[in-house]
């Protein structure tokens, strides 16, 4: 069943990674931004909103604000973050969240659960990065454009951000002693779903990526897809990916890729796709195809890739199996407990696994 609805999609093969990789930043997201050539980082206790730092998870963490002040194309470029770092003994494993908001916790962020279950976790607000519009001359964009200016090929704001999330991995690089360096995952929703797999695509140091309902241009195969597709997605936020992308706004066959490519790239490293029952817009039937063209990258270096029926999977199924995991749950678009939890399961499990 899974084989004849990926050929009804009529998907590109896939690829060498280099070679997909261009493709993706060449026609969709833009090239990524290249490194700093020098950051230097600024590291504050956090204050939480009522005073306290020493009851930050009930003493369970250490919680930090960290500024880091890079230098791009000559030219001063800053944006925070934050972090927090259980204070029991050993090196932990660690998400870098991409959020929507930059509080810690955060409504979105358990972090309290998370420390629980021996994570440290870094999350920044992506619109300290760049503006989420077109406007090209605002934070990151300003510095890498002249007057807002952009080629075809330069990066889109996912890229932008998904450049920002790496950053703060080179941030963690700097407290090896109490951080896992082989565990870290780089995860986010909706919109910086898309972002969390880009960034871990052209990033080989995160060991796992975590795409939570991040549906058109993100995790869903486009081709045959429903709901928000690439003509609508570029009618509103054009500004997320490179010129070039805009093309293919009413012919998507005549793209030389699919979003299978994207998860691919992450290959021989781990992935997890989340959907929502009930987002038809992100589409989970083509999030979790993705999951099964994408397959075949893994299973060609030896490993185990996609693990699943013949069938599209019910509401509520988990599927951690393999490299590739993908879970559905009942539900909206939101990134929520289940989806943490079992994400936090997916990365334990595979780690035990190594």
């Amino acid at each position: 069943m899974i084989s004849q609805l990926l050929e009804e999609r009529k998907l590109p093969a896939l690829q060498s990674r280099v070679e997909m990789l261009d493709l993706l930043q060449r026609y969709e997201y833009g090239y990524l931004p290249t490194k700093p050539t020098s950051v230097e980082w600024v590291v504050e206790e956090h204050m939480l909103p009522h005073g306290w730092i020493q009851h930050f998870c009930a003493g369970m963490a250490d919680a930090y604000k960290i500024t880091a002040n890079c230098t791009v194309n000559g030219k001063l470029f800053s944006f925070p973050f934050y972090g927090a770092i259980p204070t029991s003994p050993g090196k932990h494993p660690f998400f870098v969240h991409i959020n929507f908001r930059e509080n810690s916790p955060d409504i979105g962020l358990p972090t309290e659960e998370l420390i629980e279950n021996g994570f440290a976790v870094f999350n920044f607000g992506y619109t300290r990065v760049t503006a989420d519009n077109g406007d090209f001359t605002d934070g990151l964009a300003g510095v890498l454009y002249e007057e807002g200016k952009r080629s075809p090929t330069d990066a889109g704001k996912i890229a932008m951000w998904a450049w920002a999330a790496q950053r703060v991995l080179d941030f963690a690089y700097t407290m090896a002693d109490r951080l896992d360096l082989s565990r870290a995952c780089v995860c986010g929703h909706s919109r910086l779903g898309k972002t969390a797999l880009f960034a871990a695509a052209t990033d080989t140091r995160f060991t796992f990526c975590h795409s939570n309902d991040s549906g058109c241009s993100g995790a869903a195969i486009t081709r045959g897809k429903i709901g928000e597709h690439i003509e609508d997605i570029c009618r509103v936020f054009p500004f997320w990916f490179c010129e070039n992308y805009l093309q293919f706004r009413e012919d998507v066959y005549a793209l030389p890729l699919d979003q299978h490519y994207l998860l691919a790239c992450i290959a021989p490293r781990y992935v997890s796709v989340a959907s929502a029952a009930n987002d038809s817009w992100a589409d989970p039937a083509s999030e979790f195809l993705a999951c099964a063209a994408a397959s075949p990258a893994y299973e060609a270096m030896g490993l185990t890739g996609f693990v699943c029926e013949d069938r599209i999977p019910e509401q509520d199924e988990n599927l951690p199996e393999g490299h590739i995991g993908y879970q559905i749950r009942p539900g909206e678009h939101y990134f929520g407990r289940t989806d943490w939890h079992r994400l936090m399961q997916f990365v334990k499990e595979h780690s035990e696994n190594n």
